[in-house]
């Protein structure tokens, strides 16, 4: 052996090992949910929660951190360790709260990995059992014979519910109160309660509602009917053109290694295309995605995109 050879032998002999990466996963994943519980977020975390454990061997933990629109427990999830072990589900608001809120302590975009877009929902227009109005057009005679009078509940300002009745006001030209939430549980709490008059929700926590007589749809949001509540005419059919959605996502913070990006990706597209998980999704109304990361990362962009000039339009301040 030459002397330089012999030399890079004994250089190699001496240079530390890098030590080997973690197994992933290697402890219970942490997902937390920026919304109180028993509102749509929280329960598609309930729903595939044991599909993703199973695939991961790990248990699924979902913490519930509600408060500001999602962003506390979107703030707690950014600063956790980026290994894979904390994971954040987000509903709609994940694309317009840094257009709504001061010193966040977060960037949507910035702050995280974007997972995948898990599910979307068409939003239904209900009302209570005590409002008069069934439909859009009498709701609309109603709300311009009593202006202001009217009263919608939303989980806060800039949020998908509170945009698209601040759009249906405008469209009809009807004037409306508005009545903010920490959640969607709460809200349905006291729309069945005869509360607050109407409100748009996502269509997994109108259709059970309205099955069981508590509330009434007054209209769908998506282009056509739905099969859950075929009675209920689409907004559109009022208003040509009108659609309003909900939409729930999955991030991990920024930094999180690819590797363990793409496992996470691979397990929630798995979980949503177990027939037990789907089959539960479909019946509450929610259309499954499962996007790649880059689709979703999209996805929110142009959906930020898209509000913000609503925001800007309608001064659209946090209350």
């Amino acid at each position: 052996m030459s002397r330089i050879a012999a030399g890079l032998l004994a250089l190699g002999m001496s240079l530390p090992m890098a030590a080997p990466r973690a197994q992933y996963p290697s402890k219970p994943i942490r997902v937390i949910v920026p919304w109180p519980a028993g509102g749509t977020v929280d329960g598609v975390a309930r729903v595939i929660g044991p599909s993703l454990s199973s695939g991961l061997g790990r248990p699924v933990i979902v913490e519930n951190k509600a408060g500001a629109g999602g962003s506390i427990g979107q703030a707690e999830a950014a600063k956790a360790p980026p290994d894979g072990h904390t994971v954040l589900l987000v509903f709609d608001t994940h694309a317009v709260n840094h257009l709504l809120y001061k010193n966040l302590g977060y960037d949507p975009f910035k702050s995280f990995e974007h997972v995948s877009l898990l599910v979307t929902s068409p939003q239904v227009l209900v009302g209570a059992t005590n409002f008069a109005p069934g439909s859009v057009p009498e709701l609309v005679a109603f709300a311009k014979a009593n202006p202001g009078k009217v009263t919608y509940a939303t989980v806060g300002a800039g949020s998908s519910n509170h945009l698209n009745a601040l759009l249906l006001s405008n469209r009809t030209g009807i004037e409306m109160t508005h009545v903010p939430y920490k959640g969607g549980a709460p809200m349905m709490i006291d729309l069945v309660g005869g509360q607050v008059n109407v409100m748009f929700v996502s269509a997994p926590q109108a259709i059970p509602q309205v099955k069981a007589g508590r509330i009434k749809a007054l209209a769908i949001g998506a282009a056509r009917r739905i099969p859950q509540l075929p009675d209920a005419p689409t907004v559109a059919e009022t208003l040509p053109g009108f659609a309003a959605q909900s939409w729930v996502g999955m991030l991990v913070p920024a930094g999180t290694p690819v590797e363990i990006v793409a496992r996470l990706n691979a397990e929630a597209k798995k979980a949503l295309a177990d027939p037990a998980v789907r089959g539960k999704l479909d019946a509450q109304g929610f259309d499954v995605v499962g996007s790649t990361p880059g689709e979703f990362l999209a996805f929110a962009r142009a959906e930020s995109e898209k509000w913000a000039k609503v925001i800007r339009d309608y001064n659209i301040r946090v209350e």
